[in-house]
């Protein structure tokens, strides 16, 4: 049979060096002895014979091999083509497939290659990765990557024996390259093969994969994120009309893999009975392995209710290559981890914590990413997702490369990111991992290793509008979600709204609050009167951001010691003082972060590779102080004066910061909307007070709402027996003023009882 295709084409096939297959394989319509008929060309590595089967006519017709032994071509004069199948014969057995070069249309429009193009895609990731879909009635996956420089690139799999010359995909415009495949669905592993113009080939894992195998497994899994029925629509509601700002806030972080684990080898089942395979830790003893999302769920959110905290904060559950990054290295940025589950296992977590009346935050991590193969990493053979210029593109201290913020392809990539995962997974807020490293071109770079911006400057422009524009977009979709800034530094209006030039989160972590304070509680208490200022600086800037106190993860790692380590003292002194940290914490204007096993005063740092020490929960001290923290959070969440003004001036009121000689600051707490008060005085040293003074703006009886010095909590009951009545004796500039008992290392809560009050009035 003669040709109808030039040789050079089917050379280009063969070797896989086509940017556009379907101009050769595939239906095409030609001209023979003067007719039109249809010329069927296929591509079949590793076949010795193959057939077209034209399934409505019952007919099949004998394909010829030309030029190359595996490119295989037939002649028909036939009216419809269509849903053709191509039979072929390889290794002694048969298959029978759908052409996918029979199918070109394309789910990518025009209009999404520009809005990508423009870095305005909010939703690109319906568009680019794998996607189960149907095409001419014919159930498959539409493949779609963007891989610019890429010579050629095709997609491999189980189902074409990894072989990247069976499935070659077609470049579209803006470097995108697509190829439905007839006969895929759900559960497909994958990977796409890239080809530079060096013929280097790169194996590359789908950066808009949902789901990826468990580790050290890299391939990704197609999978549809669309058939979870959430019952969280309540939830959902009243967050969208809620204003978080003036709620109680107060956060549990959480690592999924070090909580607690299985300690049997016994797998998790899922919920059609069906068996999860065992992710063993290696690091831990034989046969422990990590809890599934659903076990998490069933145990982590009764924790966390008892608790009364009114979120978690996961970290990264991103997919990543190593247990011991923390999940701060991400690979997979749209797939959440498989080290616990599927997707749809931790969409069952995230709706059982809405269902209970906790909101979800997840770390979040774009500001630098891993160097592993398999990841973004010189993706196309270039540097496509990170900076060329190592000055700019790389963190030498962390290992990992830095996004390009200025090309808007990648900045689409992290925008569409973050809307994912509030789109798919109904998670309820972000904080934004590292914000400091993206925001200063010289972030732990000497002089003469980074390049100043295009005025001279350090500050990397790029990556400020980045932050603007994802919170921007964020707050347009989802009102009531919270967006934190890990920043360290004084980069000014990080909390600020983006219309008036702020970066646009809505709080952002109070790094020096808590430097200050763990340098002050670090201390002997006797010198604690020489650093007074530790404690009341914070309120000099606290209302210049929406600031978030956090004792993070961070704070018990690499030789920093658990919080009851950081405490001087005996053993009753230790866990005084964290409780009055505690207490001050909670009572300090700004929302609150607190990292597990700070809640029962572990000894040991945290260690990714292990367990909590729950075994001390069977001691009483450590039993106190959880209890302590559950009631802590209980009278924070009853107050509007310790949430509803946390950001407002109008919300805190210096009663006395001044007495450092015995170490004792005393403050206002102010309800937004009403004339309700809490007074707060805190001892910071173990020596208690008898008969101190101060001053309270109204006369009458002020109950005492809290003590941290209580028996319950393990202290020495000292106090002030439930209340006192002002006396008209006039004091820090008050007319009215309150004679009380500061217990050691102690926080009290005082709030003046109108009730009783106005009773007592009336009867004088």
């Amino acid at each position: 049979m003669a040709l109808t295709v030039d040789p050079e084409q089917i050379d280009r096939i063969v070797w896989n060096q086509h940017h556009d297959p379907f101009e050769v394989l595939g239906p095409h319509m030609v001209q023979q002895d003067g007719k039109t008929v249809w010329a069927i060309r296929a591509y079949l590595p590793q076949a010795e014979q193959a057939w077209v089967v034209l399934p409505e006519q019952h007919k099949e017709v004998a394909m010829e091999t030309n030029h190359n032994p595996h490119f295989f071509e037939c002649v028909l004069e036939v009216q419809d083509l269509a849903n053709y199948q191509l039979k072929y014969t390889s290794g002694g057995h048969i298959h029978v497939t759908y052409d996918p070069y029979a199918f070109k249309t394309r789910s990518i429009t025009d209009f999404d290659i520009h809005l990508f193009g423009e870095g305005n895609h909010h939703r690109i990731y319906e568009k680019l990765g794998a996607h189960v879909t149907q095409v001419d009635g014919v159930t498959g996956v539409y493949f779609a990557v963007w891989a610019p420089n890429a010579r050629n690139v095709s997609v491999l799999g189980d189902f074409n024996f990894w072989d990247g010359r069976k499935h070659q995909m077609r470049r579209l415009s803006n470097g995108i390259w697509d190829l439905f495949i007839p006969d895929l669905d759900t559960g497909t592993h994958y990977k796409y093969e890239i080809k530079n113009y060096d013929g280097h080939i790169y194996e590359k894992s789908d950066p808009y994969g949902f789901q990826q195998e468990t580790r050290p497994k890299t391939a990704s899994i197609v999978t549809d994120l669309d058939g979870y029925a959430w019952q969280d629509a309540d939830w959902m509601e009243q967050r969208r009309a809620t204003e978080p700002l003036t709620q109680p806030v107060s956060i549990y972080e959480v690592h999924l893999g070090s909580w607690l684990h299985e300690s049997s080898a016994k797998p998790a089942l899922r919920p059609d009975g069906s068996q999860e395979p065992v992710v063993t830790v290696a690091e831990l003893k034989p046969g422990a392995r990590f809890l599934t999302y659903r076990e998490l769920a069933e145990r982590l959110i009764p924790y966390v209710k008892e608790l009364g905290f009114t979120h978690v904060e996961l970290l990264p559950v991103a997919e990543h290559p190593f247990d011991g990054s923390w999940g701060y290295q991400v690979t997979g940025y749209y797939a959440v981890t498989s080290r616990y589950g599927t997707p749809e296992d931790f969409m069952y977590f995230v709706d059982q914590c809405h269902q209970n009346g906790i909101g979800v935050i997840v770390d979040w991590v774009p500001g630098h990413f891993p160097k592993d193969g398999h990841g973004l990493a010189f993706f196309d053979g270039t540097h496509l997702y990170e900076h060329a210029d190592p000055r700019k593109g790389e963190h030498k201290e962390w290992g990992t490369l830095v996004f390009n913020y200025g090309r808007n392809e990648v900045r689409n990539f992290l925008v569409a990111n973050a809307v994912f995962w509030f789109e798919k997974y109904h998670i309820d807020g972000i904080r934004v991992d590292a914000v400091a490293s993206m925001l200063y071109l010289n972030y732990f770079r000497k002089d003469g290793e980074w390049v100043a911006n295009e005025y001279g400057g350090h500050e990397h422009i790029e990556a400020a509008n980045f932050l603007r524009q994802v919170n921007h977009v964020l707050f347009s979709y989802f009102p009531g979600v919270l967006s934190i800034a890990e920043e360290s530094t004084a980069w000014p209006m990080v909390s600020w709204p983006t219309y008036v030039g702020g970066l646009g989160f809505n709080l952002k972590w109070n790094m020096g609050w808590m430097h200050d304070m763990l340098d002050y509680f670090h201390m002997d208490p006797w010198f604690r009167q020489f650093h007074h200022n530790n404690v009341t600086f914070s309120i000099w800037y606290a209302f210049t951001e929406n600031f978030m106190l956090a004792l993070s993860h961070d704070e018990v790692v690499h030789g920093k010691s658990n919080m009851l380590g950081k405490m001087p003292g005996d053993e009753w002194q230790k866990f005084a003082n964290l409780r009055c940290l505690y207490a001050y914490m909670f009572t300090h204007p700004g929302k609150k972060t607190l990292f597990m096993s700070m809640e029962f005063g572990q000894w040991s740092e945290w260690n990714v590779w292990g367990d909590l020490e729950w075994h001390l929960l069977q001691y009483q001290p450590h039993q106190s102080l959880k209890h302590f923290m559950a009631k802590l959070n209980e009278f924070y969440r009853s107050e509007p004066a310790l949430f509803t003004q946390d950001f407002d001036q109008a919300g805190f009121e210096w009663i006395d910061c001044s007495d450092n000689r015995h170490s004792v600051v005393a403050f206002i707490r102010r309800a937004k909307g009403s004339d309700d008060f809490v007074v707060v005085v805190c001892n910071f040293t173990p020596q208690p007070h008898s008969h101190y003074r101060i001053g309270v703006p109204e006369k009458g009886y002020y109950k005492e709402l809290f003590n941290s010095d209580a028996r319950d909590f393990g202290g020495s009951n000292m106090g002030n027996l439930g209340g006192k009545w002002s006396d008209d004796w006039a004091f820090h500039n008050r007319s009215f003023s309150l004679d009380l008992t500061l217990p050691p290392l102690g926080v009290i809560v005082l709030k003046l009882d109108r009730a009783t009050t106005q009773r007592a009035l009336a009867g004088q």
